[in-house]
């Protein structure tokens, strides 16, 4: 029950994180790199200006609301289009500066680069202010708050209910839970995801939180140490997200077992730990979070690795708009033409908002795993449990391994 509590929770604040980052990239925003982003609500008079920006636009844009792009993207500095030279603001029969700047934002100019790659085009990239606003703002409070609050809350549950002991008398006897190599693939899992979360805080809070405690220059070293381990662990992250999967799937798939434990809450109300086999419905979520959040962690990671090389979230906004979904929560049509450096953007918030969510469900995993429960630490630990805690948590995967042994369970030992 605890683990499934702790589970919807960070279900919850993923599904409230997913909505603020929805409401910022919403077309309420106006994306000044398309042409014709989004039109005012109001037509605005230019016949002053020339057909130029006007106060209002100015004054518009300055509010954050949506702006009539296309008079500035059409206007880039063709030599059909410029003004003759002897009429008022003529040109010599090139583009002006204004002119070539525009053809830049609006990716319009005739410009060659040495540089190769999907973002070697794009010169002028503004939509950068609103990923820097969200970054430093509602991911670093919501993100912060989301592990606080769940360390209090164990803090505070430890103290109220206490550590969950064995209820029966100890048998002596202990049985093989997990083999070394299972144990080795989720201590590799575990490892490596406490140092990508610490250097991955590093790298995300270190500016606002590190830089004016210890300076720059002390920042600057740790930053680089905490970017090259961040970037070379993920591969043994990744590694081992595949071998857990391998090993404990077949283990993990749902069974009327699970309904009859969730039906009991656990035992957390009293009447005795209901039947499990070796999994029971808590752990199973746990896994799964750990293998689609895990995985959802590592394909974006893997989008930061190689910048620009694996675009996602463009794909991904047309089939939610062909959904209708966007629409139907208030959220507009979601941006579908963005530039390299968006999707970059996007990767991070995302990587982020996912990896917070699966440390607040990692904490919880911890604290039972250790100091919540008695016994439990054994599993991972030595691989050896006490037959008497492993009947009261595991009694359906107890009598399997009696079975199949035809014996008293496998590897069952005088404990020390």
């Amino acid at each position: 029950m605890r683990d499934i509590r702790h589970f919807i929770l960070g279900c919850i604040m993923a599904a409230m994180a997913v909505v603020v980052l929805a409401s910022w990239v919403a077309p309420g925003q106006a994306n000044a790199q398309e042409a014709g982003s989004v039109a005012a609500e109001t037509e605005i008079d230019r016949s002053a200006t020339g057909g130029a920006t006007t106060l209002e636009d100015i004054m518009r844009r300055q509010q954050g609301l949506p702006v009539d792009n296309t008079f500035r993207a059409e206007n880039v500095g063709s030599p059909e289009a410029a003004a003759g030279i002897t009429d008022q603001l003529g040109t010599l029969g090139g583009a002006s500066d204004p002119d070539l700047w525009r053809g830049m934002r609006f990716n319009a100019a005739d410009v060659t680069t040495q540089v190769r790659g999907p973002a070697a085009e794009v010169l002028i990239q503004d939509r950068g202010m609103w990923w820097v606003i969200f970054r430093e703002g509602p991911l670093l409070t919501y993100g912060g708050y989301l592990l606080l609050g769940t360390i209090g809350a164990l803090v505070l549950f430890f103290l109220l209910r206490g550590r969950v002991k064995i209820d029966g008398e100890k048998t002596g006897r202990r049985i093989e839970r997990f083999k070394n190599f299972e144990r080795f693939g989720h201590w590799l899992l575990a490892g490596s995801f406490i140092l990508l979360g610490i250097t991955g805080l590093v790298s995300l809070m270190g500016r606002k939180f590190l830089i004016p405690a210890f300076g720059h220059e002390s920042y600057a070293w740790l930053a680089t140490v905490s970017k090259w381990v961040h970037n070379n662990v993920s591969w043994a992250f990744m590694l081992a997200l595949i071998m857990i999967f391998v090993m404990w799937v077949i283990h993990n798939l749902p069974d009327r077992t699970d309904i009859k434990w969730l039906a009991k809450g656990g035992g957390l109300f009293g009447g005795g730990h209901p039947p499990a086999k070796k999994f029971n419905a808590g752990q199973k979520l746990i896994f799964w979070s750990v293998i689609v959040l895990g995985g959802s962690i590592s394909v974006s990671g893997l989008s930061l690795l190689f910048p620009f090389e694996l675009p996602m979230f463009a794909k991904t906004f047309v089939i939610l708009n062909s959904t209708g979904l966007p629409e139907m929560l208030g959220f507009g049509v979601l941006p579908e033409n963005m530039t390299p450096h968006e999707e970059m953007q996007y990767a991070q918030l995302w990587h982020a908002i996912v990896s917070f969510v699966l440390m607040a469900i990692i904490l919880a995993h911890i604290y039972i795993g250790s100091v919540g429960m008695e016994g439990a630490y054994d599993a991972m630990g030595s691989g050896m449990v006490e037959e008497q805690w492993a009947k009261e948590h595991h009694s359906l995967w107890v009598e399997e391994v009696k079975q199949r042994e035809g014996k008293a369970p496998s590897g069952a030992t005088p404990a020390e």
